[in-house]
Formats: structure tokens, C-alpha cells, sequence
């Protein structure tokens, strides 16, 4: 508990006590009237002064119709009528369900305050004089600093001394440790916990991707549901509507009743608007909504799912078509040379052919084939070398005009090329105009690639569609296997726009098109998307601000889990809504017609709140 939290329990637990004795004293000798009132407002003032402080506030401030002042009024008035016992207890149990919420949304921060402890205050760097920290901001990119075990990772960089096992939780939600060793790349936020490492830094430390993290987070808040926007819009017209009705509940009918030559009975209608105006406080609905939200937002970025806002979240509860990216999103974007086919020549010097041609691009493709001679490229032997968008290259090698690339570039050429049966990337090579055979490069599908379009359809979407820049031969294998509703091949960024484009076109009105990436290539379509969602975004800059829900591992079964917290949270929403509004519409009904005391307008004010808050916070539990 915080000090104020704690301060707020003791002035309960002697408040409680103190009512206890004037209860006593009450039954055992029967005080005067002014004796009875003066008993029963040491306890109110213990428990109410902060209240009635804020009342005087908000009407000094001219912001008047508000919770403390519905508060402050009810239980005057209680107490002028000579409802002592009542009006205390109000209070006391008003404060009591603001404890409770208080607690509650203490509880909902700390899953979101544990990232803004991602990033250390200190930064260790050697010097003439030994190991001294330093402030983070003033570390250059490019440094070396040094992390000691036990500690966080400052800034993000390359290990160039040391071996250890990182604990990644805080970022991606995996619980088991990572080893990590001299090349490898660290993220600032994660744990060094066996061995002293130096770390090459490559990013500024407000460019790092615990920074980035923690101001997402920070921000989450400024994007509003429209349940939230409701509800604002509806405590600014509800509260001073109630505030017109009690007074005119106090007053019409005496009036009327005086009129048609009966007893007004002033007290008894007051009493009925005091309750009136204890129901009707929108505590319930004012504290609930942004709490499920909060929970949701927080308990997702507990498991390594960071959600920009609650719009988001409420767009993405209402997502019933997914699409995405097949390389690095459904598969491991790892490419390796799979077989050599057709080949005229020694295998092994087709593939060398291939890489030399390959030597000047850095796509994964050309790399797998690199990688699979073995060797360095003689870049000796290789001259003219030509990159031809969207098909290949073609270069001179010992003397040799020869082609490496897709079915594009063979036809471009009118080179007759053989088909391959096998799935994957076909990379064909063509010697001085004749076909020489082909190079088939497959990339491995994610271990998890099949549950997570299975736990999309259990959580209720009804298409998945891949789009992918890969050939269509190559990717429907992989869409068939992981189950995916529709594949289309052969899309160049702009028109996986357009195909997205054309599925918002297609949805019902209340519906939206979330759409998964990659990070960097797919940002132009995760922007375009109802929902966009960056996968793998670990150290994504470009992932993190193109997109609105970030995943920050590579797992595409977190997708459905962002899905199950969207739907839950709004689920929860509309249950509060349903059974607050409810609840005081009949109260306050109730309390119109007198049947409804001051213990019922009670129950209506802080049970239904604390009702309420319970059923919000459940969207801290994910599963």
C-alpha cells in the first residue's frame, strides 16, 4: 500500500470505532439531540474532511457537479434531518469502495510501472581512472560499456567481450534466459545475469528500445476508446441532470401536496432527494471503464504484447479478418539452400556460379546461397554485374554471360526453364542463354505457425489471408500447411496495400482488418490497416511506430492472445455498463418513490462500484 493508501485505512479503522462507541453510548443513555449530533460528527469529520474539502474546491473552481459533491450534500442534509448514524456512514462506506479502488488501480500500474524500470540510471564505461557510471544521455553511439551480472542492459548494442545468459522477460514475456555471446545483439531492458559483458553501443540511449517502450506506454493513454469517450460524455450531462432532479424532487411535490391542501412533509422528500443523489453518483462507470482498460493494456504488456491505446484495443475486439506477412511473420525468414536441380554441371560449381552473381546483394536469398558454398566469393572472377528489379541479376563471370533469378527473368531472356515440384524459393540459372538448372531455397515455418491460425479461429476470427512477396508456388505450400483461409503470391508493398484495401472494402461496417508485419518492409501496410500489428519488433523502430498493438517477440501465437485481452477487456466493459446503469436506474427509481433508504442508495453507490472494480481488474489475468 502507498502512504496515502495507509492514511486512508487508519482513519477508517478509527472511524469505525469511533461510530461503534457512539452506538454504545446512543443505546446506553439516550443523548440530547445536539449531544447525539456532536457524537456522530467527530467520526464524519475524521472520515470526510478530504471530501468536503474537494467540494469546497470544485465549487470555488466552478467545477461543481462532481462525485465529492454529491457527497458533501447527501450527507449535510442526512445530518441536518437527524440522520446522523446515516450520513457517517455514507461517507465511511464511500471511502471504503475509494480505498478498494484505489488498491485496485495500484494493482493494474504495476505491471505497467515494472517497464518504467527497464532502463537503469547509470551507465558503466572504463576509464583512465577505473569503472565509472555516467549518465546514460551522455553515451555515444558507438561506445563500449561494460554490464555487470545482476544488471540491465542501458542502451542497445553488440557484445564484443564476454559470455552470459540474458533474462529477456521484461520485453518479449519469455521466461526462459537466453545465452548470448561476442557478435551477439542486446536490447536495452533485458537482465545480464551470469557473466561480465562489454557492449558496443548502436543507438543513442532515447533511441534505445527500452525508451521507445516506455514512451509508448506513457502515451497509451492519449488515444481514448469510444466506451470511454461515452462515458466522459455522459458523467458531464448525467451528474448535474441528477443534481436538477433531486432539487426538484425536494421541492415539486411539498409544493404540489401544499397546492391540493395536504402536508407537505419537507423532511420526508428532502431524505428521498439525499438518496436520490447518493444513487446517482456515476462512480461505478467513471472508475471501471478506464481500469479494464488499463488492466488489459497492462496485462498484455506483462506477456510482450505493448498496446498503444485503448482505441486499439477496442478496434482490435472487433477484428474478424487477419492478414499478414509469410517471411518473418509465419516463417523464420531463415533461408537455406534446400537442393540443387537439373543442374548441367557439378553441383557445387552451379552454386558457386550463383554466388558470385549474388555476391553484390545482401537479400536473404542471395545470402543462403553464399552461405551454402562455404566460401567467400572470388569477386575477382565476376564483373557487369546488373540487378534487375523483381527478377534477378545477371553478371559476367570467368568470361561467362550468366543469369540468376526468378521464372521473370528467364522469360524476360527466353530462356526455357524447368518448374520445380518441391515448395520453396526456385532461383534459376541460365549460362550464356542456355538453361543451366536451378536452386531451390526453402524457409522454415515457425514452430508455432499452425496453433496460432488455429487460436485466431478460436478467438473468433473467420479469415486469414496471407499476403507475400514470395511466388505463389512457394507460398501456398506454406499457407496450406499452417491453415490459412487465402494466400496471394508474387505482391510488391504497394499491393499488399491494395489487397488490404480491398478486404476493409469487403468487411461489414463494425468490423475491422488487423494486418501482421514484420517491422520495417511492411510498414506502409500496417499503417493502412484497421489494426496494425508489428511482429518480432524487438529493437523496431520503424515496427514500433508504424504499428498499434507491437509484439515484441517472434512468436505469432501472442497475435490470438492480443485478441483474447481485446475481447475480454471490452467484454468486461459492456458488463459494467449494462449492470451499473442498470442497477441505478432502478435504485434511483426506488429512491424517487421513498421505498429506498439511505443503506439501499448505498449498496447503489459504492456496492455497485466495488461490484464493478472486481469485475475490472479481471482483465489483469491472461491467459
Amino acid at each position: 500500500m502507498t502512504r496515502k493508501q495507509k492514511k486512508t485505512l487508519w482513519r477508517i479503522i478509527v472511524s469505525v470505532a469511533m461510530l461503534i462507541i457512539c452506538e454504545a453510548l446512543s443505546a446506553a443513555i439516550s443523548p440530547p439531540r445536539w449531544a447525539g449530533l456532536l457524537m456522530y460528527l467527530v467520526p464524519y469529520f475524521i472520515i470526510g474532511y478530504d471530501i468536503l474539502k474537494k467540494a469546497c474546491m470544485g465549487i470555488i473552481n466552478r467545477q461543481v457537479f462532481d462525485e465529492n459533491f454529491l457527497m458533501a450534500v447527501a450527507t449535510i442534509g442526512a445530518i441536518a434531518l437527524g440522520e446522523y448514524r446515516e450520513g457517517a456512514a455514507v461517507m465511511l462506506f464511500y471511502q471504503i469502495g475509494e480505498l478498494f479502488q484505489s488498491v485496485a488501480v495500484g494493482r493494474s500500474r504495476r505491471s505497467i510501472s515494472e517497464l518504467m524500470d527497464l532502463c537503469p540510471d547509470f551507465v558503466n564505461i572504463e576509464t583512465e581512472n577505473g569503472i565509472e557510471s555516467v549518465d546514460p544521455d551522455e553515451v555515444e553511439v558507438g561506445s563500449e560499456i561494460i554490464v555487470r551480472p545482476g544488471e540491465r542492459i542501458p542502451i542497445d548494442g553488440v557484445i564484443t567481450e564476454g559470455v552470459t545468459s540474458l533474462d529477456t522477460a521484461a520485453l518479449t514475456g519469455e521466461s526462459l534466459p537466453v545465452d548470448a555471446q561476442p557478435g551477439a545483439k542486446v536490447h536495452s531492458g533485458t537482465i545480464n545475469i551470469s557473466g561480465l559483458i562489454r557492449v558496443r553501443t548502436t543507438k543513442a540511449f532515447c533511441d534505445s528500445t527500452a525508451s521507445k517502450i516506455m514512451e509508448l506506454v506513457e502515451n497509451s493513454g492519449a488515444q481514448k476508446s469510444h466506451s470511454e469517450d461515452f462515458i466522459s460524455k455522459f458523467a458531464r450531462y448525467y451528474t448535474p441532470a441528477v443534481c436538477y432532479g433531486a432539487i426538484a424532487l425536494a421541492v415539486l411535490p411539498p409544493i404540489i401536496r401544499l397546492i391540493f391542501g395536504s402536508s407537505p412533509a419537507w423532511g420526508s422528500w428532502i431524505m428521498r432527494a439525499l438518496t436520490f443523489l447518493v444513487i446517482s453518483c456515476p462512480c461505478a462507470l467513471v472508475i471501471s471503464i478506464p481500469l479494464t482498460f488499463f488492466a488489459g493494456i497492462g496485462g498484455a504488456s506483462a506477456k510482450g504484447v505493448l498496446i498503444k491505446g485503448s482505441a486499439y484495443l477496442e478496434s482490435l475486439s472487433r477484428t474478424r479478418c487477419v492478414a499478414f506477412d509469410k517471411t518473418g511473420t509465419m516463417t523464420l525468414g531463415v533461408f537455406e539452400v534446400a537442393g540443387v536441380h537439373h543442374s548441367v554441371m557439378e553441383e557445387r560449381r552451379l552454386l558457386d556460379i550463383a554466388a558470385l552473381a549474388e555476391s553484390g546483394s545482401g537479400h536473404p536469398i542471395a545470402r543462403s546461397i553464399i552461405a551454402a558454398c562455404g566460401k567467400a566469393p572470388e569477386l575477382s572472377r565476376v564483373s557487369e554485374i546488373e540487378e534487375i528489379p523483381g527478377c534477378g541479376v545477371t553478371a559476367v563471370i570467368d568470361g561467362i554471360s550468366a543469369a540468376v533469378g526468378n521464372e521473370r527473368l528467364m522469360e524476360r531472356l527466353g530462356v526455357k526453364y524447368r518448374r520445380c515440384s518441391h515448395s520453396g524459393t526456385v532461383v534459376h540459372i541460365a549460362l550464356d542463354g542456355e538453361y543451366a538448372g536451378h536452386i531451390l531455397i526453402a524457409d522454415m515455418i515457425k514452430p508455432t505457425a499452425r496453433e496460432a491460425i488455429s487460436a485466431l479461429k478460436l478467438a473468433g476470427v473467420r479469415r486469414t489471408v496471407m499476403l507475400t512477396g514470395d511466388m505463389e508456388s512457394a507460398a501456398i505450400p506454406v499457407a496450406e500447411e499452417i491453415g490459412a483461409d487465402e494466400v496471394y503470391g508474387s505482391l510488391l508493398p504497394e499491393d499488399k496495400v491494395r489487397r488490404v484495401e480491398t478486404l476493409i472494402s469487403e468487411k461489414d461496417a463494425k468490423e475491422t482488418v488487423a494486418f501482421v508485419g514484420d517491422g520495417l518492409n511492411d510498414a506502409p501496410v500496417i499503417a493502412r490497416a484497421d489494426v496494425g500489428i508489428a511482429m518480432g519488433a524487438l529493437g523496431s523502430d520503424a515496427a514500433i511506430e508504424a504499428a498499434d498493438v507491437v509484439i515484441m517477440d517472434d512468436d505469432p501465437v501472442k497475435i490470438a492472445l492480443a485478441l483474447r485481452v481485446a475481447r475480454k477487456c471490452m467484454r468486461i466493459v459492456y458488463e459494467n455498463i449494462v449492470f451499473a446503469i442498470g442497477v441505478k436506474l432502478i435504485c434511483l427509481a426506488l429512491g424517487a418513490l421513498g421505498i429506498a433508504g439511505m443503506w439501499l442508495a448505498i449498496f447503489a453507490d459504492v456496492g455497485v462500484m466495488v461490484i464493478a472494480v472486481l469485475n475490472s481488474i479481471r482483465a489483469l489475468r491472461i491467459r
